[in-house]
Order: C-alpha cells, then sequence, then structure tokens
C-alpha cells in the first residue's frame, strides 16, 4: 500500500465512522422517544430503557454502516476534491480507478467490521433487549430458542413452536410436572386460538398421561385452555430475522422447510444478509463519480443531501423489491441481490464516463 492509497484509506474510514456515530445517535435518540413511552410500566425504568439502547445499538450500527459508507466518502472525498487533493493525486499519476480501488480498500475492510458485528454481536446482543423489555413489562417468564419459544406458569412448561401473523399458536406441547417434578401429563396441541379472558381454544389435541405403571393416550378435538399467556406477550419474543446470524438463519429456514411452513420471509433475511456486505462497496463506488465528475466548490451540505437522497432512495427502493418477492412468491436470492446489481452497474458506467 503507498502513501496516497493508505491517505485515502484512513480518511473514508474516519468519515465513514464519523457518520456511523452521529447516525446511530440520531436513531438512538428516536428510540428513546419511544421507549418513554413505555416508562413506568411493570419495572421499566429509565435504567432499563439506557440498557435497552444499549442493546440493540449493535443490530441499528450493523443496519447503518452502507449509509455511513456513502455519506461519509462523500464528506471526505468531497472535501479532497474542493481542497485540490484530488487534482494533485491525478496530476502525480493515479488514476481514476486507482483512487476507486483505494475506496473499495476502505470498503473491504467496513465490509468484514460489518460481518464482525452483524454475525457475532448483533443477534444475541438483540435476543438480550428483547428479553430485558419482556422480563421488565411482563411478569411471565419466557425463553426462545431457534426453534420456537418457551414458557412456564407453575408447575407446566410450554413449547411454542409458530405464532401466527393474527395472533393463532401452532405446534403447541404443554407439560405438566407433579410435587416431584415428575412429568405427569403431555399435551400436544396443533393449533390455539385465543377466545377472551386468558381462554384458548386448544384443537386436534393429543393428551398423555404418565404414571410408574403406564401411558395412556387420548385424541380430543378441543378444549379449553386457560392460561396467563397474552398474544401480545407473545408478539414481543416471537422468532425474527434480526434476532439469528447467518447460520441460525439458515438453520431455521431448513426447519420450516421441513414442517411445510412459509420460510420467505426468513430466506429474503437470509440473503439480504448475505449481499449486505456487498452493498457497503455499491455505496462507496456511488459516491465516486459524484465526488470526481462534480465541479469544485460544491457545498458538504449539498453533498450531504446528494447522500441522503441516494441512501434513502436504494432502502426504498429494496424495501419494496422484498416486499414485492414475498407477495408474488419471486426468488428471494434473486430479488435481495437486484437492486445492488442494478445501482452497481450504474455506478460503475458513471465512474467509466469520469475516466
Amino acid at each position: 500500500m503507498n502513501v496516497l492509497t493508505g491517505y485515502i484509506v484512513r480518511e473514508v474510514l474516519k468519515g465513514s465512522f464519523i457518520a456511523l456515530i452521529l447516525l446511530l445517535t440520531l436513531f438512538n435518540l428516536f428510540t428513546f422517544t419511544d421507549e418513554l413511552k413505555s416508562l413506568g410500566k411493570g419495572s421499566y425504568g429509565l435504567q432499563e430503557i439506557f440498557k435497552y439502547l444499549a442493546l440493540t445499538s449493535p443490530r441499528v450500527l450493523y443496519e447503518l454502516i452502507p449509509s455511513s459508507a456513502l455519506l461519509g466518502s462523500l464528506f471526505v472525498l468531497g472535501a479532497m476534491g474542493n481542497n485540490r487533493e484530488l487534482i494533485a493525486m491525478r496530476a502525480s499519476g493515479v488514476s481514476v480507478l486507482g483512487i476507486v480501488r483505494s475506496v473499495m480498500l476502505a470498503g473491504a475492510i467496513l465490509a468484514v467490521f460489518a460481518v464482525a458485528v452483524g454475525e457475532f454481536i448483533a443477534p444475541a446482543s438483540e435476543r438480550n433487549a428483547r428479553i430485558l423489555k419482556m422480563s421488565a413489562l411482563n411478569r411471565d417468564f419466557i425463553v426462545q430458542s431457534r426453534y420456537g419459544l418457551w414458557l412456564r406458569e407453575g408447575s407446566k412448561f410450554i413449547n411454542v413452536r409458530e405464532i401466527k401473523d393474527n395472533g393463532d399458536l401452532s405446534e403447541i406441547h404443554i407439560y405438566d410436572l407433579d410435587e416431584r417434578n415428575f412429568l405427569q401429563t403431555a399435551i400436544t396441541a396443533n393449533k390455539a386460538v385465543f377466545q377472551q379472558d386468558k381462554q384458548w381454544l386448544l384443537k386436534n389435541i393429543e393428551q398423555s398421561s404418565i404414571s410408574t405403571e403406564q401411558v395412556s393416550t387420548a385424541q380430543v378435538e378441543s378444549r379449553s385452555w386457560k392460561s396467563s399467556i397474552d398474544p401480545k406477550l407473545l408478539n414481543v419474543v416471537v422468532v425474527k430475522p434480526e434476532n439469528l446470524s447467518l447460520y441460525d438463519l439458515a438453520l431455521y429456514i431448513d426447519f420450516l422447510k421441513g414442517n411445510k411452513q412459509k420460510s420467505e420471509t426468513f430466506e429474503l433475511a437470509f440473503w439480504g444478509r448475505v449481499v449486505n456486505p456487498f452493498v457497503t462497496f455499491v455505496m462507496l463506488l456511488v459516491a465516486t463519480p459524484f465526488v470526481i465528475g462534480v465541479r469544485r466548490g460544491v457545498s458538504t451540505g449539498s453533498r450531504m443531501m446528494i447522500g441522503i437522497i441516494i441512501g434513502m432512495s436504494f432502502n426504498i427502493i429494496d424495501k419494496i423489491t422484498g416486499h414485492v418477492s414475498l407477495i408474488y412468491h419471486l426468488n428471494p436470492a434473486l430479488m435481495s441481490v437486484l437492486p445492488s446489481a442494478v445501482v452497481f452497474s450504474l455506478a460503475l458506467y458513471a465512474v467509466r464516463k469520469v475516466r
């Protein structure tokens, strides 16, 4: 790495991390305002809110890295252009392609940082944040796992594999222990529908009574089940893509397919996670022709406005593409890659025009 390449890499990284800190602070302020609405409910106080913000920050940081790379590079490279540093570099023999390579090298460092945060820190931190908030707002004890969630009510242990969008439950397993903590009853129901006053209606039930002498099994079409479980509480801890790493997403997708359940949302999240490091390179490549090809003297505010418009437009198109793929059951991998590939092609064309 020569001196000029190292200088560009350092400056792009510096600008990107400054933009990242500013954006993270802004987003946390918005989140803090929203969380104040729950202040005082249960044991959810200011201390819990600040812990919640700290635990959700890695996930927000991971999502903001591409936008921060765009804003930081526009700011830094724009300042170099206004100070005639880019002209001096090109006069000394550095080509436009050489400047792009230096910017992409900074992008590689940012991508590695994003993968480290997104795969090893953010999922566990996000799960802990949700558990912290749920525990403070509710007294029910819930543990979330890759294959659903576990709840305890007195001597009963309940496993719910899937929560429908309308609040219904699928694949419910209820294990009742006696005073010696021996299993005495095991109930499996295909579906549970919330009625009212903490009453659920279990459907397609298989009940096993277990004793030291025998195990008896009975089939029941439906029965009422009184429980303190609230559908709103379950929605708080339902398995979500942002709570899972790339590896866990792959396992969960296999689990859903093996049980013939819908997995499109998680497949889209999986491929979006795969594409995310590439998006950082796309954003940096987009910034380069805007800086080199735009005349000197363009204000920092104008460059930031360009970056914000590009970043917001890309995010909106990316979200729309994802929803379209879910509605029309299109290939998740293709629809995740498509927006980035189109923008990358346009950015390459712009770089060639600048050259």
